[in-house]
């Protein structure tokens, strides 16, 4: 359609028709307002579900120092009258122990030594090794691959990065003037062999000067490796390693102790268990602080989503101040989120019943932990932490059954399972809202909602082109006759001025 801009009658035919179609496009307008409010909701249920998962993922078991983890509860702190000679850590023992200690062999690693000033066989090798670490009976078998022209320093890097087990350096020995191949196990003990399992790694080996014991396979130690001989309790015994583990202790012997037993003993890791409780219980506060903060957030409703047209008279600050309002309250007072909080205090403070639990251990309360006064903070938790010490010295096992007891009720179940379940339970109600990142528009009702806006505003956009152009065929078709008009009025002119 051809359009006619104002010539015939002098006037701004596109200004009249923009702000013809201002007035037509508030509908559209009102539309784009509406999904903006709902995409800014739906980002905020997903911002609350990211932070109950933060939450959830602090009781995760695969979360380090957890609380739903008894390693937690079980941390030991161990001392030793002479650290220089043995030190030792609680791996996995339950209850505190003491031990004595006495050190009369520290276990060595075992070396092979090839040949002075060593050269490389030609081509390339694919070398085939059965590796039995000390201590160990079960032979592992080793690939190496070397290439056709590759350097002695190349080689090396390749034995080390290896799995053999070994490490492999060239060096000159004191007295001697030429450079030798040297391979060091990386485990100590008296055990444990290399064999060369095929022609290319004993090829291999025999031109970097290595030797071979008698059945011409296994490669000859230049020096042999020493087991650990210790003595426990009074009982000696022989560790491949001067790093051995007995009853969930871990022992490191540092030096020989020349017959004076050196003392272990372990008591409760107080302070590691404190801050595992104290790192939750700031996580709660935390995010039970920004929900409480979202859900009463007052509501302007005055400040609508701002059109394309509004934003082009603003200046930057004055679009963020104006937005900041907007998005204020968008999840007031909802009762999802309000409901799972609620829920979330209740698992908390309600004592845990059974017949496993323990007296003076069946709720936070016993153990240090209550709601603070200050009605204003809603919920959160505050700590007696010298209340809370005093009962993980005396049960830290009781503290982690009061947490994790295995009920089949809500009553009966501990703290943490409690709230893991109502935590699960408000990120999927929240989903259902909302959705994820993974879930298609169709799968959550704010979705479902955008989807029909925006076929509302397609559809409206559609009849404001038919509007605009309706328009412009009403102008053209003035100009037109306003043009005619024009034409016939010159011609009668012209005809009067003939006379």
């Amino acid at each position: 359609m051809v359009r006619i801009g104002g010539l015939a009658s002098g006037m701004d035919i596109d200004t009249m028709v923009s702000d013809l179609m201002k007035a037509e496009r508030m509908g559209v307008d009102k539309l784009k307002q509406k999904k903006q409010i709902l995409e800014w909701q739906r980002d905020n249920y997903r911002d609350m579900n990211k932070l109950l998962k933060e939450l959830d993922d602090m009781l995760s078991p695969i979360t380090k120092n957890s609380l739903t983890l008894q390693s937690t509860f079980n941390k030991k702190a161990v001392s030793s009258s002479n650290d220089a000679a043995v030190s030792a850590k609680a791996i996995s023992a339950s209850a505190n122990f003491s031990s004595s200690i006495e050190v009369t062999e520290l276990a060595s690693s075992a070396s092979w030594k090839g040949a002075l000033n060593p050269s490389l066989p030609a081509g390339a090798k694919e070398m085939v090794f059965k590796v039995t670490d000390p201590g160990s009976s079960t032979p592992r078998d080793v690939k190496i691959s070397i290439a056709a022209g590759d350097t002695m320093e190349q080689v090396l890097s390749k034995i080390n990065s290896s799995s053999l087990g070994v490490s492999a350096m060239q060096a000159t020995l004191k007295g001697e003037s030429q450079a030798r191949i040297i391979l060091t196990s990386s485990k100590t003990g008296a055990s444990g062999a290399i064999v060369a399992d095929n022609d290319d790694a004993k090829a291999f080996m025999t031109t970097l000067g290595f030797s071979f014991n008698a059945d011409n396979q296994t490669l000859k130690k230049d020096q042999t490796g020493t087991d650990a001989i210790v003595k426990v309790n009074g009982y000696e015994m022989v560790q491949p390693s001067n790093t051995f583990t007995i009853n969930g202790v871990e022992y490191n012997a540092k030096q020989k102790t020349n017959g004076i037993p050196v003392n272990i003993s372990s008591s409760t890791d107080v302070d590691s268990i404190v801050e595992s409780v104290v790192k939750f219980v700031d996580k709660y506060n935390e995010i039970i602080g920004k929900v409480n903060g979202e859900i009463s957030e007052d509501r302007y409703r005055s400040y609508q989503p701002l059109t394309d047209a509004e934003r082009e008279s603003l200046s930057d600050k004055q679009i963020e101040q104006w937005e900041e309002k907007a998005k204020s309250g968008l999840l007031k007072n909802d009762s999802v989120l309000a409901s799972g909080l609620n829920k979330m205090r209740t698992d908390f403070y309600s004592p845990v019943s059974g017949t496993g639990t323990i007296a003076g251990y069946t709720q936070l309360a016993d153990i240090g932990i209550k709601t603070t006064s200050n009605y204003m903070e809603k919920g959160k938790l505050i700590i007696d932490e010298a209340k809370l010490r005093e009962k993980i010295q005396a049960n830290p096992a009781a503290v982690y059954e009061l947490f994790n007891s295995k009920g089949t009720t809500p009553e009966t179940t501990g703290l943490a399972g409690r709230l893991r379940d109502t935590i699960k339970d408000t990120i999927t109600k929240v989903e259902s809202k909302a959705g994820n990142s993974l879930m298609t528009t169709q799968k959550f009702s704010i979705g479902k909602s955008l989807d029909s806006l925006d076929t509302q505003i397609d559809r409206f956009e559609d009849r404001l082109v038919q509007i605009e152009d309706r328009y412009w065929r009403q102008f053209t078709a003035m100009e037109k006759a306003i043009q005619r008009a024009n034409e016939q009025s010159a011609q009668l002119m012209n005809f009067n001025g003939g006379y």
